[in-house]
């Protein structure tokens, strides 16, 4: 599989993923059953891990999204850009952060500090994917669909250059 100008491999399948989401909804499900969280999925790369995910929450539930950006092409650029804002009053309310990948940590720990700070009962990360070995920000997280090597990914919502989220499995550089 060739995005733009790099080679890919296919490193999870539809099925896995969709699989993983279902654990993954049912211990949020188990979790949260007394009560009604707010699910902020974070643009672009989360949007369709975000739609899977909230067709399998059976529980009362709100979603919105924040757009937040520190790639470019490839790498991470280190500075977190916070885009499109949050508009919803999340203070004493239970947050559910959806992600689509941890790698440096970085844009989920300033995410995760400004959450606090405008008082939320809770604070809580799903992510569909963590890069263990990336990840600096020493936030331990709850909710972790696959843990993978520190190698370039793209599909299922992720991109490389804004190129590939439209495939339904995930690929992996090809070395």
């Amino acid at each position: 599989m060739v995005v733009k100008d790099k080679e890919f491999q296919k490193y999870i399948s539809s099925e896995e993923i969709h699989q993983k989401i279902k654990i993954l909804a049912e211990q949020i499900n188990n979790d949260y059953k007394d009560k009604k969280p707010l699910f902020i999925a974070i643009l672009n790369g989360s949007f369709m891990f975000a739609a899977d995910l909230f067709k399998e929450v059976k529980i009362p539930c709100e979603i919105s999204f924040v757009k937040v950006a520190s790639y470019e092409e490839m790498e991470s650029t280190g500075n977190v850009k916070q885009l499109i804002g949050l508009n919803e009053n999340i203070f004493n309310k239970d947050v559910i952060i959806i992600e689509d990948i941890i790698d440096t940590g970085r844009t989920i720990a300033k995410i995760l500090e400004e959450f606090r700070s405008l008082g939320a009962s809770s604070v809580e990360v799903v992510t569909l994917l963590q890069k263990p070995e990336a990840n600096r920000s020493g936030e331990k997280l709850k909710y972790i669909g696959f843990d993978i090597p520190e190698k370039f990914v793209v599909g299922y919502g992720l991109d490389y250059d804004g190129l590939g989220r439209n495939l339904k499995d995930i690929y992996q550089l090809k070395e």
